[in-house]
């Protein structure tokens, strides 16, 4: 039965109200994984529905409310990864011990404020570019970032000991995976204004955040692998709105 799997996975991502599991077999917390890039095409149908509702209100606004509504869905969840990791990057001054340390600081310092700042910042200019025009992307942002962080865990060892992340991790079946993944990449060229060049980009995009990850920490964690997923976004609609 993948019904489980696929509740945690909206559990975990979202703020969707659902029944709990109190018993929950860390086989099931693996699989969930499956169900991230199809969680996050839900995300997206969500924003692309929203985004038609407001098409009398300024591009501004409108780019400003799709934000804060994205926020509110997901819970912040992978900004506050976000954040914990521009601290830790900064302040463990190239050092890993040191650098996973604060990460795993619940507190968040200037440098992870900084960073949520910019990426929020970001987002609201980039969807006011396209306003009216390339709203195909609020589809694929959400979608393409969390098949990244299923590729994140299939290609990049998991570094912290213990906890959720190193469960999704073992537990991942890793062939389903690597097909999934495949799918969603071939299902996006079919999109119409979406190229070959625009995941060829994103791919470097999470190449080079993999390398920077395996020059310092040797792998990753929860926190970078939620950066991982705030970085892809916004690349995501920044090159859409470049273009």
């Amino acid at each position: 039965m993948m019904v489980k799997p696929l509740l945690i996975a909206l559990q975990f991502l979202t703020r969707i109200p659902l029944p709990s599991h109190p018993h929950l077999e860390p086989r099931d917390i693996g699989r969930s994984m499956l169900f991230y890039p199809l969680v996050g095409l839900l995300i997206g149908s969500l924003l692309y529905g929203i985004e038609h509702l407001l098409q009398g209100a300024a591009p501004l606004l409108r780019a400003a409310l799709l934000v804060a509504t994205w926020v509110v869905i997901t819970g912040a969840l992978h900004l506050d990864g976000l954040a914990d990791m521009a601290d830790g990057w900064i302040g463990g001054h190239g050092d890993r011990e040191r650098t996973l340390t604060i990460m795993k600081d619940p507190y968040c310092g200037p440098m992870g404020v900084t960073a949520l700042l910019l990426v929020l910042l970001l987002k609201v200019a980039a969807l006011e570019q396209i306003a009216g025009q390339a709203t195909y992307v609020l589809l694929v942002a959400p979608l393409l970032g969390r098949t990244f962080l299923l590729l994140l865990l299939l290609t990049t060892p998991y570094v912290r000991p213990g906890g959720l992340g190193e469960t999704l991790s073992r537990e991942l079946p890793r062939t389903v995976a690597w097909v999934i993944v495949v799918a969603v990449s071939v299902g996006l060229v079919l999109i119409p204004g979406i190229s070959v060049a625009m995941l060829f980009v994103m791919l470097g995009v999470f190449l080079l955040f993999r390398y920077v990850l395996l020059a310092r920490l040797g792998g990753t964690t929860g926190d970078t692998a939620g950066a991982l997923l705030e970085v892809c976004e916004v690349a995501v609609l920044i090159y859409t709105a470049l273009l």
